[in-house]
């Protein structure tokens, strides 16, 4: 029996260059990264040289704070490089891929409990793609969760469609979940037009169909519907792509990393799928795709919450979609703010465009206006479709009021839950980030 929970609040933002459903497979080969600010919270120790040989499913680096915490190669070939920002801050660590791809082996056999099956998560280097609530950062193994927390369905603009990568995976994901469910109990989340029949029969997890508009789909809106986390309380979100990971690894015993990626946006001439292994570098990605080498914003993710990036960058651990859209640092308007703009997306009808009725945009990374101290009554909770005042939150943030900060339900929340509400937001501040600073000042004190 599947639940059904709908929500009101939140904002559907329809952009071009949606992906169409087809997939091109990029072979491994050149060079590939394991980058550590995917892993937010993790201060990584690399734990190989330059020269080493590896296999898919070594360890490249390890949790600084909790060594047993290994990240895994993606591929197998030689350490080409790592690469160290200022302070030696390990940017990334980069393997040369082999031609022939090897794998370590793991025993799958004996991870029949939950603390078998967390080492085995562990030696695998893939218990760090695990996240946790409160302080949204990866998770460390002296915590028990309560519940886990599985969004199998992706509402961001431009992001993939979950039910057309899960297409001929529905046994590693079931075993996934499987395995997870030897840790904690499970709920998954799918959306309004999720139809495969998966999720009818899905063994060793409670399914909920969450219907509403964006960000009805990520995962905190969930366990503030389903499981709220009070004070000392942790709970575990998984991404549905990594349900697939751990999967493979209990089926086979091996550290399988590939993943279907949409590359998306109005400045890719063929918006499409592609079957790619992480730390795969964008300019194998996106070879041949570009319509524009200039003027063009590259994401690492979808334009609310992904991160700037070049050719030069890789493809992150969580990163389900690579979207290029326009700078808009060309952009010349004649009268400026005072044009009736019939082409450009608003929130609340202060341009033209709501006459034309429901069509998708081709929108830049201007934010079209500067810093104003004044936060809007009202603005943020009209798209959060969480059980917190929004705009109290964010004020107890900027002041530094701890005690505030946990009334008003800071251990619910993860910067990505405040993505439209920084979209929409007329002081045009950068909700997120002051939501990460939150977080890290609390975990802190914690």
């Amino acid at each position: 029996m599947i639940r059904k929970i709908e929500t009101r609040k939140g904002l559907d933002i329809s952009l071009c260059g949606k992906a169409a459903e087809k997939t091109v497979v990029v072979k491994p080969e050149g060079d590939y990264a394991l980058v550590p600010d995917d892993f937010v919270g993790v201060v990584p120790k690399v734990v190989v040289k330059e020269g080493d040989e590896v296999k898919a499913g070594d360890a490249l680096f390890v949790n600084k704070a909790y060594p047993e915490v290994k990240f895994a190669s993606p591929v197998s070939g030689k350490v080409k490089a790592i690469v160290r920002g200022d302070r030696r801050k390990v940017l990334a660590v980069v393997v040369t891929a082999d031609e022939q791809q090897q794998y370590r082996i793991f025993d799958t056999a004996t991870a029949t409990d939950a603390a078998a099956m967390k080492h085995l998560l562990l030696d695998a280097g893939l218990f760090g793609f695990i996240d946790q609530l409160p302080f949204a950062v990866s998770t460390t193994p002296d915590t028990m969760p309560k519940a886990i927390f599985v969004s199998a369905f992706r509402d961001m603009p431009l992001a993939a469609d979950f039910e057309y990568e899960l297409k001929g995976q529905e046994a590693d994901f079931q075993a996934g979940i499987s395995a997870l469910a030897k840790i904690a109990p499970v709920n998954v989340g799918i959306g309004k037009d999720s139809g495969n029949s998966l999720w009818q029969n899905l063994k060793d997890a409670e399914v909920t169909r969450f219907v509403g508009p964006c960000p009805a789909a990520n995962v905190g809106v969930h366990v503030n519907h389903l499981n709220p986390v009070n004070k000392g309380e942790v709970v575990w979100t998984v991404d549905p792509v990594v349900v697939l990971f751990i999967g493979r690894l209990v089926g086979t015993g091996r550290v399988d990393l590939h993943r279907i990626v949409a590359i998306a946006g109005s400045e890719i001439a063929e918006p499409q799928y592609a079957e790619a292994v992480v730390g795969a570098p964008f300019s194998q990605l996106l070879a041949g795709k570009l319509k524009a080498e200039q003027g063009v914003r590259i994401i690492n993710g979808n334009p609310l919450t992904g991160r700037k990036s070049s050719l030069e960058g890789f493809l992150g651990a969580h990163t389900s979609e690579v979207t290029a859209i326009p700078e808009g640092d060309d952009a010349n308007e004649m009268l400026g703010w005072i044009l009736p703009r019939f082409n450009q997306f608003s929130a609340n009808r202060s341009y033209f465009s709501w006459l034309m009725g429901k069509r998708s945009y081709n929108l830049d990374t201007r934010i079209k206006g500067g810093h104003r101290h004044m936060i809007m009554s009202g603005e943020y909770d009209s798209v959060l479709p969480m059980d917190i005042y929004a705009e109290y939150l964010v004020k107890a943030i900027i002041t530094g009021d701890i005690d505030r900060q946990e009334q008003l339900g800071i251990y619910e929340v993860s910067p990505q839950d405040f993505a439209v509400a920084e979209f929409v937001d007329s002081s045009k501040l950068e909700l997120q980030a002051i939501v990460r600073r939150g977080l890290d000042i609390l975990r802190k004190e914690c």
